[in-house]
């Protein structure tokens, strides 16, 4: 089970513990509270399950995150479905799959310092978070930087920070880092965030075309040289800033 304080949950979750204790439908409760909660349980069945998600956190905290407030309100019917949407400024909020899928590859463990470049709504370091108790977060757009930053306060998700730079040059003030994700894609890995991983640690990147398609590819630093595993196709958004003018 994926490890988070109490103080944390969102209050919706508080309720319906509440109405446990008063022998009240659990279920019907809180689905009537949420009423996305049906859609959520289904995105985790068949979008997760059905594909290769096996790392029963993962399914916990897909099913707990609450998607639909990371986008947009005439956008929240469609949170759950196997596609990403669009969150403004050109950017977007991966689909789930995606999103549990770098999720259970990065395989985050407690105590763990992790970095993410590309903040965008928020909802991947909202889902980062329930795995450790610090995650650093950097948004090179300024208005999705203080937006997302504002929603995971609202939404208690106290243990991430959010930063307004480019994520090339990572966050060294919080450095090293046992775990980096890039959220966008790259046509190479930025030094920087090499420098600042780890022995042992691993980053996550989208390398490749950033105009057509990347394949998702984990770096592990070890001390005989980096490992590099190339896993998947994947289309991302291009990562902006120094990256660019490389």
């Amino acid at each position: 089970m994926a490890k988070r304080k109490q103080l944390h949950l969102p209050i919706l979750g508080l309720v319906c513990v509440i109405a446990g204790f008063l022998s009240l439908s659990y279920t019907a409760f809180c689905e009537s509270a949420d009423p996305y909660a049906a859609a959520r349980k289904r995105m985790v069945l068949h979008q997760l399950k059905g594909r290769d998600i096996t790392d029963a956190r993962v399914l916990q905290v897909m099913g707990t995150v609450r998607r639909h407030l990371f986008v947009s309100p005439h956008l929240a019917s469609q949170a759950y479905a196997d596609h990403p949407l669009p969150i403004g400024e050109g950017q977007t909020i991966s689909q789930p799959y995606i999103v549990a899928l770098m999720t259970q590859i990065l395989n985050v463990k407690p105590g763990e310092k992790v970095l993410e470049i590309g903040t965008g709504s928020g909802y991947q370091a909202a889902v980062l978070s329930y795995f450790t108790d610090r995650v650093w977060s950097i948004e090179i757009r300024k208005s999705l930087a203080e937006s997302a930053s504002k929603r995971l306060k609202t939404l208690g998700y106290h243990n991430v920070s959010v930063k307004h730079g480019d994520g090339y040059f990572g966050w060294p003030e919080h450095a090293p880092f046992d775990a980096i994700m890039v959220t966008a894609a790259a046509n190479h890995i930025p030094p920087p965030l090499m420098k600042q991983l780890k022995m042992g640690g691993r980053l996550l990147i989208p390398l490749g075309s950033t105009t057509y398609y990347q394949t998702l590819t984990k770096i592990t630093k070890t001390k005989k040289g980096n490992e590099v595993e190339h896993l998947l196709g994947v289309v991302f958004v291009p990562m902006i800033g120094k990256i660019t003018r490389e």
